[in-house]
């Protein structure tokens, strides 16, 4: 059994077991669209959180009949990890795995995305109720199936950081609160590496796997030298590969776009939500001053007449300030663009190349 580690060892790095990769990826495509949910459990090693095992959560089975339904059933499911109910869930099944000896320490929760859309209230208040309640040591796993639908593994381990936390745990996401903090949409997330690890006997396993018999029929070798030539490694085409000269523009970079869109034009909204907080907030305030000047007047002629000067703080009772919108959503869709800009550089790269490449022939009149 591992010794426990103080507190005030950071996090450093996230290792999975290769068998709870393939759990949460079967889980998360089989639910696909919908957002799919669960915990994983494991121990802390020196700073490295090892996740040894992991099970999904309970949803309620029920077949969306509208696009409304089934926004539900997918509001329900990201929500599912602080549910009352699933965290019974999670403790009861914590206690069996400890019965049969497995590794029974809850380090965080997994999810499902599409598209790298995962910066939402939703995950932060997951996240936030984990790290608050559960075990300070707990990071969220996100796994794009759309991404990983393109033959690239997207399995990516974050945790809130700490000025994060205690902001939200304030509940204060005004101007002048974010400018004391210096709070910006780069500090609500910390990403920790991932490392997928197997274990000494599966890998022994694996190399122990037997390649099956070739059905085709074996060429005579002419000479000595393909005697010592290893039949298993590739031989070059003797014809080029044009598929990497193709200039069709990647769906999922296309698609990525439309998404960097929305969340722009998302981000233009909450700024215009601010602006009109702020013009009310200066005709209130321009209305105060005034009044503040008149009765400072009325003060002064009542002094000359000795008479009792009138209150000055009424303004109080007969004004009232616009109440300052968060500025929570502006910073999750900030975060979120961040994340949406990276993918589409990612993917631009190798198209610019192209591109480039080809715009000789492309642009009517050079040669």
């Amino acid at each position: 059994m591992a010794e426990a580690i103080p507190k005030e060892v950071p996090l450093k790095a996230v290792q999975i077991e290769a068998l709870v990769v393939m759990k949460v990826i079967k889980h998360c495509s089989q639910n696909f669209p919908t957002v799919a949910t669960g915990s994983i459990v494991g121990m802390d090693v020196n700073g490295v959180l090892q996740i040894t095992n992991s099970f999904p959560f309970p949803v309620a089975d029920s077949t969306p009949d509208t696009y409304h339904d089934s926004n539900n059933a997918s509001s329900n499911a990201a929500a599912a990890p602080r549910l009352k109910s699933n965290v019974s869930y999670q403790n009861e099944m914590i206690k069996y795995l400890r019965e049969v000896n497995v590794d029974a320490n809850n380090i965080g929760w997994y999810t499902s995305a599409n598209m790298g859309n995962f910066v939402n209230s939703t995950m932060i208040e997951n996240q936030y109720f984990y790290q608050r309640e559960l075990n300070e040591r707990t990071v969220a796993l996100v796994h794009d199936v759309s991404r990983s639908s393109q033959g690239s593994l997207s399995l990516r381990a974050f945790r809130l950081s700490p000025n994060f936390m205690s902001q939200y745990k304030e509940g204060k996401f005004s101007t002048e609160s974010l400018q004391k903090s210096g709070l910006s949409y780069k500090d609500i997330l910390v990403e920790l590496p991932l490392n997928i690890h197997n274990s000494h006997l599966l890998t022994s396993f694996l190399h122990q796997l037997p390649s099956k018999p070739r059905t085709e029929e074996l060429s005579i070798p002419t000479n000595l030298a393909a005697l010592t030539k290893d039949s298993n490694v590739p031989q070059p085409p003797l014809f080029p590969n044009l598929d990497s000269l193709d200039l069709s523009i990647d769906p999922f970079l296309e698609k990525t776009c439309d998404l960097l869109l929305d969340s722009i034009e998302t981000h233009y909204v909450e700024l215009g939500n601010h602006q009109y907080y702020q013009r009310q907030l200066g005709r209130e305030q321009a209305k105060i001053t005034a009044w503040q000047t008149k009765r400072k007047g009325e003060n002064a002629a009542r002094a000359a007449a000795k008479q009792t000067p009138l209150p000055e703080d009424e303004w109080t009772r007969l004004f009232k300030l616009p109440q300052e919108p968060s500025r929570l959503e502006g910073l999750l869709n900030s975060r979120q663009v961040e994340q949406y800009a990276r993918q589409v550089d990612g993917f631009s790269a190798s198209i610019s190349s192209k591109m480039f490449a080809a715009r000789s022939n492309l642009l009517p009149g050079d040669s």
